[in-house]
């Protein structure tokens, strides 16, 4: 089982900061320094860097703050040529016979590059955005519904389906995806295990400590047993690698600089509402407090101060990093789904400095390590 590498594309916005600011001063003053806006142009930068750097796919979120995951990431797909995209949505939101449609359209016209991040949602105040008003266990078991359906209608042929949530007669998508999107699926609650037993491909869990990650690969993996199915595993996290380990750190409290007292309290009171399990489980690892966000050798809770989902970092040299996911990679995790701040500058730091140290361990393919450049010698 080799290492496989994925990026993230920043579709509310990127810069240099943790701390959430909008495109544009609400005085009017014009644009905040060091925000960059979403649009199309820079997006294509980011693909076109994790494509050349050797990253598999990037995942592109979903919610109130982003740009649409379907429409921006199908554009993207003619900016590049390889990469996959990892499209983040949530079911209840439209018809699963729909998102089968959807998926299958997408895989021809990107010739095979879709992959689907199943997010149920924890967020109450934000599902209700969108008009949906269920609590959290019961999205999840639409959730489950709603991936019963789209797998059924995958097949080809006529398929019925009577629950709770979904009555479906003769649910079909004429031409099924080929291939069929692997389903990237996370949640930490008990109304979420069996869920990702019964219907995904690959587990994907936020960047907790080793020993945790551990205990949550072996929850869902006996889940998964009694429903006689194998599920793969993958970590969502943020990365600071540098040359040496003292960049790196230095970078990582450089991001503290922008966060005083009063922003960390608020966002800790708005993240501190979520429903998400997993959401209050990064909220534990740092209990708001700046003090040891080294909560093991080179991995960092600043993150999670001030931005939700996933609050944790690799920190440290290339070497450091590479350790750490060595390490998360010899407990059953497969796929790395990374990010940092900016997008495109520290993916070149990654795919410059860490996936040439993977390779160099067998713990990625050759050919994904990014290319090589040709330097000519001319006179």
């Amino acid at each position: 089982m080799t290492v496989r590498l994925h990026w993230f594309l920043p579709t509310g916005g990127d810069g240099r900061t943790l701390v959430d600011r909008h495109a544009y001063a609400s005085n009017g003053s014009g644009p905040v320094r060091g925000v960059r806006a979403p649009d199309i142009e820079y997006l294509a930068q980011i693909a076109k860097a994790a494509e050349q750097l050797g990253f598999e796919a990037v995942l592109t979120p979903t919610g109130t703050w982003c740009e649409d995951a379907w429409l921006t990431t199908v554009a993207l797909a003619q900016h590049t040529e390889r990469l996959k995209f990892l499209v983040a949505f949530r079911p209840g939101l439209i018809s699963p016979t729909l998102a089968a449609q959807m998926a299958a359209t997408y895989q021809r016209v990107t010739r095979g590059r879709l992959l689907l991040n199943v997010v149920t949602g924890g967020d109450s105040t934000e599902q209700r955005r969108f008009g949906d008003r269920l609590d959290h266990d019961r999205r999840y078991a639409r959730t489950d519904e709603f991936l019963s359906v789209v797998r059924g209608v995958w097949r080809g042929e006529p398929y019925d389906f009577h629950g709770t949530h979904y009555q479906v007669d003769g649910g079909l998508t004429a031409l099924p995806p080929d291939p069929v999107p692997q389903v990237f699926f996370g949640g930490s609650s008990a109304a979420a295990g069996p869920v990702a037993a019964r219907h995904a491909d690959v587990y994907l869990t936020w960047g907790e400590p080793p020993a945790q990650v551990k205990e949550k690969i072996d929850w869902i993996r006996s889940l998964a047993e009694r429903e006689g199915r194998t599920v793969r595993f993958g970590i969502r996290l943020h990365t600071i690698s540098r040359d040496s380990a003292a960049e790196a750190w230095a970078t990582a409290n450089r991001l503290l600089d922008d966060l005083d007292s009063d922003s960390v309290a608020a966002a800790q009171t708005a993240l501190g509402r979520s429903e998400s399990v997993g959401q209050q489980r990064m909220l534990a690892l740092h209990g708001g407090s700046r003090d040891e966000l080294e909560i093991h050798p080179n991995l960092w809770a600043g993150v999670g101060l001030v931005r939700g989902g996933a609050g944790t970092a690799l920190v440290g040299s290339h070497a450091e990093v590479a350790d750490l996911i060595e390490e998360y990679h010899a407990l059953g995790v497969e796929h790395f789904v990374l990010s940092g701040y900016p997008h495109l500058e520290e993916a070149y730091w990654f795919g410059e400095g860490v996936i040439p140290e993977l390779a160099s361990r067998g713990l990625v393919e050759t050919a994904s390590a990014g290319r090589p450049f040709l330097v000519g010698g001319g006179r």
